[in-house]
Formats: C-alpha cells, structure tokens, sequence
C-alpha cells in the first residue's frame, strides 16, 4: 500500500517523537542535541514541499510579531551564556560577580552558572519552536489529529506494560534503562515516576478522545484495542505511585464524567460506562493490591510536604527546594541565573549541600523564574499569550491541560522535561476549538 505524502511525513514525526518516549523524554543533554538535529533536518525538508512551505509563511505572516518576540528570547538565552569581563557581569549578575571574586581569579564568565546546559537548553528551545511550525505543515485536519491520538494511545500501552512488567520485576537497570531509581514504583522509559505519570496521562486523553471518536463508527475491533489501552495506562499511572501524577489522573476522570453527564450533548452510553469502570476499576485495584488507605493517601500529594513550611530550610523536601529557589530570585532578579544553573546554583548555597543533591526546584515557576529573570519571563509570557487571549483556543481538553499546567508549574519538575514540554505545545495546538486556523 503506497503512503501518501502527509502520512509519510507524520509517520518520520512520529518516529522522532518515539526517541524522545524512549531515551527518558530527551532529558539528557546528548539526546537533546540528537533531537535538534533530526528536527531540525525534518523542519527544512518539510520547507521543501510547495504546500507545506505556504503553510509554513501563512502561519508566519499571521504570528509575525509573536515568533519575533520569542526569536528575541531565544536571543536573550544565548546573551546569559556569553563570556562577559567581570566589570560588565557586575551589572547583570551582582551575585554572581561577588562569588567570583571571593573564590577564584576569573577574568571573564557568564550570567550562567552553567554555560553548558544552558547551551543545550537553547537547542532544546529552539527545537520546540520549530515542532510549533511542524505541527502548522503537517498536521491541519481532524484526521491529522486522530492519527496523531492513536500514535500517543499505543505509545502509552507499550509504555506502561513495559514500565509495569519492569515494576513487577523490582525494576532492575536494563540496558541503558535505569529504573533502580525508584525500586517500589513503575517508571518505564523515564527515571523519574512523575513524568512518566504525566506523559501516561497525555496518552490516556488520546485514547478518550479516539473512543468519543469512534462512537459513531463501525471499527469493533479498534475500539476493543483502545479500551485495552485505556485500561493499561491506567494502571501505569495508578503504579507510578506519583501522587501528583495520580492526583491529575483524579481530575481527568472527574472533568470526562462531568462534561458527559451535563454537558455534552452526544448520547454516548458506553463512553460513560467506560468513565464510570475506570473509576470503579482504579479504586478496586488500589483498595485490594494496596490496601484501603492508599485510595485517599495517594491523592494528597502535599502531604508530607506541608510541614517542612515554617522551618528552616533544612533538608531536600519539596517545599524546603521551593523556598530555597525562592529565595534565589531576588538574588537574580533581572537576568536570571541561566537555563540548567539550579543544581550549581543549589551545590554552592544550599544547607548541608555536601550531603543532599537536587537537580530541580520542584516548582518549574519559581525555578523558570530564577533561570530567567524577570527579563526572560517578560520575552517569553509576550511569546505566547496571544494564544491564551483568545477565548476559542479554550476547549474541554485545553482547558484541562492548563489545569496540569498550573500544578505542574507550582508543584513538580515535569515541564523542564522535554517530551512534557512537546506534549504540552501539541494538545495546546491540536485541540483549539479552530484548529486549522492561526494561533
């Protein structure tokens, strides 16, 4: 069966995303690099199709000024990583300067406290803004975006049996694989339990909206597929043990339930039904394999959290992070302490740092905030809130993806991950209530 060109497209875009799925949602510095080259490439040979190609200058002439102002942005982070004599980094970066001064004879550094992740940051950000052009050629129909939900389905159900079946097994290292991180919960590709909750999540929105999809359509055997997947990423996301993740797995099953029983206006039965065992099944596996008081203690996922507020920062406690990095702002307002500095920035400053280790702030607003500045903050809002501003961008699936947003952003590391980062940019673009149109 010969493909057509939009599928062989979308198919070399899938493949792309599969490296970022598999290789810990990108989140390495060499895989970076690897993903802004394929993207890159791909993003010039989409140019070299006549359709695409005018795809790609409309979307530019209507988002001119936007793509600009990000351009200025992407400006700025490079500017954080130039050399600077120490007489000039004393303006932008005070803190920086008295820490150079007092420790080592350096005659020129950067805003950056890490040059070199924030280099690879950049890549990174460049990448996400060329995938923005790349959905606008390639995907631009609603069955472009179906076919893009079954790819993101079978990639949750692969992915969760496989983190599953690794959980089962004590999640030994395999390969390059290194689930011995978390030995008591189910991680598959991904280090890190909480992002492999939140992408799961990703994927079980796909495979609901397949299933609302194919209500109207005589495929028995896909939507038995589907209602296989749905429930496989259930249980990837129930084992993660990811309180924030499961918290957000909560919300989604209570927003779906809501809009079917008083909103929508779509007779679907079984839909409902589907919704109402997902509820049943989650707390039957949890109340049996688990044990009762696992149902209400994985929703609470601030819990051991609260009471570190008032102290001292102490220990590696999520808030005991946020309070730290906090308190760093002031310290960085105006430029910022570049892309990727936070774990130097937490190595030189942190109490007891010789014995505790953090990579994140475990709150991304306040850790962008830091990273950035207030400058960079500003550059990047004015990027994108052309979008946020315009009210039929808010459907049921976008808003719900702000809802993660919004806690991600104040409670867990996940959006500086970069497969997180590309979900959020595609379900953004895919499910505006005008799709097709401009931004």
């Amino acid at each position: 069966m010969q493909l057509s060109k939009n599928k062989k497209y979308q198919y070399l875009f899938f493949s792309i995303l599969s490296i970022f799925i598999i290789f810990n949602g990108g989140n390495s510095n060499l895989f970076i690099q690897l993903n802004f080259i394929l993207i890159s490439f791909f993003f010039l040979n989409c140019l070299k199709d006549k359709n695409y190609n005018l795809h790609f200058k409309n979307f530019y002439n209507q988002n001119k000024k936007s793509i600009i102002v990000f351009i200025v942005f992407l400006g700025y982070l490079f500017f954080q990583i130039l050399p600077l004599p120490l007489n000039i980094l004393k303006f932008f970066s005070p803190e920086k300067y008295i820490f150079l001064t007092s420790n080592n004879e350096i005659v020129y550094s950067s805003i950056s406290f890490s040059p070199s992740n924030s280099f690879f940051q950049i890549l990174n950000f460049i990448s996400l803004f060329l995938i923005v052009f790349i959905l606008r050629m390639i995907f631009y129909t609603d069955r472009h975006k179906y076919r893009l939900y079954l790819f993101l389905s079978i990639s949750g159900f692969v992915t969760s049996i496989i983190g599953v079946l690794f959980y089962l097994y004590g999640n030994p290292d395999f390969f390059i694989f290194r689930n011995s991180f978390y030995k008591e919960a189910a991680s598959g590709f991904f280090i890190n339990r909480t992002v492999f909750a939140v992408f799961l999540l990703f994927c079980l929105i796909s495979s609901l909206e397949l299933l609302k999809k194919l209500h109207k359509k005589n495929n028995f055997f896909l939507k038995i597929y589907i209602r296989l997947f749905v429930i496989f990423i259930s249980i990837g996301i129930i084992t993660s043990f990811s309180r924030i993740g499961n918290f957000l797995f909560f919300i989604t099953i209570f927003v779906y339930l809501l809009n079917e029983l008083f909103v929508s206006k779509n007779k679907n039965h079984s839909f409902k039904i589907i919704i109402l065992f997902i509820i049943f099944f989650d707390l039957l596996f949890i109340g049996i394999y688990f044990g009762a008081s696992e149902i209400i203690d994985r929703f609470y996922f601030l819990k051991e959290e609260f009471s570190h507020i008032p102290g001292p920062i102490t220990t590696v406690a999520r808030f005991d992070l946020i309070k730290f990095a906090f308190t760093e702002i002031k310290n960085f307002f105006f430029f910022g302490y570049g892309i990727g500095g936070f774990e130097n920035i937490f190595q030189i400053k942190f109490i007891n740092s010789y014995y505790w280790y953090a990579d994140h702030a475990h709150s991304d607003l306040v850790e962008f905030f830091g990273e950035f500045g207030i400058i960079g903050i500003l550059l990047f809002i004015l990027s994108f809130i052309k979008f946020f501003l315009i009210k039929k961008n808010y459907s049921l699936i976008n808003s719900l993806v702000l809802i993660y947003l919004s806690l991600i952003l104040l409670f867990d590391f996940s959006l500086h991950i970069p497969i997180i980062q590309l979900l959020f940019i595609i379900f953004f673009y895919i499910n505006k209530k005008s799709y097709g149109s401009s931004l």
